[in-house]
């Protein structure tokens, strides 16, 4: 084991005897009491010594037999160490690719403060390349997510969109101007290519069997297909039990959620059921709205609020990626323009859906929090 600090959470001491580690409350950590001798030997702990030589400086330092690996374990329980050779073989693997690693650095410092254990960070990272996402649309929301999702690491991001790229697609992170005229589906397949860290999974490697589909992310270019989705096109992913999540940005409001887990929460027939319960006019009036989205030049979609909403839609997705169950689950977020205050809304399940979520609260959803609260300071 070569232990290191993780070098993501900046360190301060609060007094004489106590070290934070961290800033924001979210992931700062409090340790103490600390003595001069023992702050110099976590100094120390930086990844090039081994045990033995931190046992070896310990000693010198005049502190007790027992003290190193007390101080190592001390701070592997508060999630504070990391081990350059922890993570198992697919973390290996990365470890060998070192332009990967270079992109993915913020990545990295990001993913050991979720994964607490030794090794965490690379273990994510490997855990991604093997991911496979859909992202059905390639405007400005679409694009972007894909282009987000490609870059952090997910190894298979492929994206459905028909018809030639238009000048009103392009965006920054998303579709180049260069991409105008050319098939949807070729240019954001270019775009995902170039934003990934490092060659897919597969290239110049054994091709294994494509994995399964992880999460289909849907942000269609007009956005009423987020705001009101059509529980068939969504039909075949609850049937096969499909994780996906709705994402847009429809008259100058945006929108990401419900991520939605078939058989435990919210699906789009469920939306569709309990919005008709609420009001007897939706149906009439999503008819003529569905039909007049076909003939729409355009839509009202402002590149500030698009690219906030593809950046909070690609790291909601990240989150469940990783193993968590992000605030969208279940749950959708509105920002309207000008004052762009986000609110959250639970989607519930409707009785009368067959996609079964009402029938109850399934254990994959007692989502447990972090690390013991006694460890951190105090915060908002």
């Amino acid at each position: 084991m070569y232990p290191k600090v993780k070098p993501a959470l900046a360190r301060a001491w609060r007094d004489m005897q106590t070290v934070q580690f961290g800033v924001t409350p979210a992931h700062a950590v409090v340790l103490g009491p600390v003595d001069t001798a023992t702050g110099a030997l976590i100094d120390r702990i930086d990844g090039t010594r081994g045990m033995d030589l931190l046992r070896a400086e310990a000693a010198a330092m005049g502190l007790p037999d027992g003290q190193a690996d007390e101080v190592v374990r001390r701070l592997a329980g508060a999630g504070l160490i990391d081990d350059a050779t922890a993570g198992g073989p697919r973390a290996q693997a990365v470890r060998k690719r070192p332009e990967t690693l270079e992109r993915l650095g913020p990545d990295l410092g990001s993913l050991s403060l979720v994964h607490r254990e030794p090794g965490g960070d690379l273990r994510g990272v490997a855990a991604r390349r093997v991911i496979r996402v859909q992202v059905r649309g390639s405007g400005r929301v679409g694009g972007v997510i894909a282009s987000v999702l490609a870059g952090a690491g997910v190894g298979h991001v492929e994206v459905l969109d028909g018809g030639r790229v238009e000048p009103a697609d392009v965006a920054p992170g998303g579709l180049g101007s260069g991409s105008v005229g050319r098939l949807r589906a070729d240019a954001a397949g270019r775009a995902v290519r170039e934003s990934a860290p490092g060659p897919a999974p597969g290239a110049g490697e054994r091709a294994g069997p494509e994995p399964g589909l992880a999460l289909v992310v849907v942000a269609p270019r007009d956005g009423l297909g987020a705001w009101a989705p059509d529980p068939e096109t969504s039909a075949g992913w609850v049937a096969t039990g499909v994780p996906h999540l709705f994402a847009g940005v429809l008259e100058g409001t945006g929108l990401v959620g419900p991520l939605v887990l078939p058989g435990a929460t919210a699906c789009a027939g469920c939306m569709e059921r309990d919005r008709v319960d609420r009001d007897p006019a939706w149906p009439r009036m999503l008819v003529q709205w569905r039909s007049a989205h076909r003939r729409r030049a355009s839509a009202a979609c402002d590149l500030g609020l698009s690219t906030a909403v593809a950046g909070l839609a690609a790291a909601h997705a990240l989150s469940f990626l990783d193993g968590e169950l992000p605030a969208s689950t279940g749950s959708r977020w509105e920002a309207a323009l000008p004052a762009l205050h986000w609110e959250a809304a639970p989607v519930r399940p409707h009785p009368d859906c067959p996609c079964g979520a009402s029938a109850g609260r399934p254990a994959a959803l007692e989502h447990a929090g972090g690390g013991s609260g006694s460890d951190r300071p105090g915060g908002p």
